[in-house]
C-alpha cells in the first residue's frame, strides 16, 4: 500500500515539474501576439437544435450531418473572400479583414452577403442532407465589426482573432430567429443607411461591459 502511494505521488510530482517547466515558456512557445489591432467583421453560424437532432442518428449519419454543414458554410465564406477561422462546437466562426485603400464598405458588403448567402442557400444544403437520408437543418448566422488582437498559433494554419467583436458575434447569435440574420450595434452603426439592405432593431439584446449592446436583423433590400 505504501509502495503504491510513493509511485502515486512520484507521478504527480513529475507532472507538476513538467507543467512548470512548459510554463515557463509559454509566453513564447503555443500562441504569440503581433500587438498590433487591425480591423475586421467577424461571424458566426450555429446549428439550431443540434444536440437533440443528432442525438437520434449514428455515430456516421451525425458525423456526415455536420461535415455537410461546416463543408457548405466554408464554401460560401471562401467565395465571399472570407477566412474560416475555427469550428466551435456545431458552428463555425469566420472573419473578413479591413484593407487599407480598399473601399470601406466592401467589407461590409462582403459580410452580409456572406452571411444571407448562409440564410439563402438553406435549401440547397437540406435537399443535400435528404439525399442521404438525413434530417433538415435549421441555424442562426451573427455578425459584428472592430478592432482585434491578431495571433499566430502554432497549432491551427490560420490566425486567431480576440476582442470584443469576436465574443460579441458569438453571444448575439441566440438573438436571431433560425434561417435569419442579426448584426451587432457596432457593425450596424457602420453599414446601416447602405443600400440594398434592411435593418430591423430586434427584442432581444445582450449586455456588453455592463451596458445594452443592440441587435439588429438584416434582410435583403426589396425595394
Amino acid at each position: 500500500m505504501l509502495s503504491e502511494e510513493i509511485q502515486n505521488q512520484t507521478i504527480v510530482d513529475t507532472i507538476y515539474r513538467n507543467i512548470e517547466s512548459k510554463l515557463s515558456n509559454a509566453l513564447d512557445d503555443i500562441v504569440s501576439f503581433s500587438g498590433i489591432r487591425e480591423t475586421f467583421a467577424v461571424g458566426f453560424v450555429d446549428i439550431v437544435n443540434s444536440t437533440n437532432i443528432t442525438a437520434r442518428l449514428s455515430q456516421d449519419k451525425a458525423s456526415l450531418y455536420y461535415s455537410t454543414f461546416l463543408n457548405s458554410m466554408s464554401v460560401i465564406v471562401k467565395a465571399c473572400g472570407g477566412v474560416v477561422i475555427k469550428n466551435i462546437g456545431d458552428g463555425l466562426m469566420f472573419s473578413f479583414q479591413e484593407v487599407p485603400n480598399d473601399s470601406k464598405n466592401k467589407i461590409f458588403v462582403n459580410m452580409l452577403e456572406c452571411g444571407l448567402n448562409m440564410v439563402y442557400r438553406r435549401e440547397m444544403i437540406n435537399e443535400k442532407l435528404a439525399q442521404v437520408d438525413l434530417p433538415e437543418i435549421n441555424y442562426r448566422v451573427s455578425a459584428d465589426y472592430g478592432s482585434l488582437l491578431v495571433a499566430d498559433s502554432k497549432t491551427s494554419f490560420n490566425k486567431d482573432l480576440f476582442g470584443t467583436p469576436v465574443n460579441s458575434s458569438y453571444k448575439i447569435n441566440h438573438a436571431a430567429y433560425p434561417n435569419s440574420m442579426v448584426i451587432g450595434q457596432n457593425l450596424y452603426q457602420n453599414l446601416h443607411d447602405l443600400e440594398g439592405y434592411d435593418f430591423r432593431e430586434v427584442d432581444d439584446c445582450i449586455l456588453l461591459a455592463n451596458k445594452k449592446y443592440e441587435v439588429y436583423e438584416v434582410n435583403r433590400s426589396l425595394k
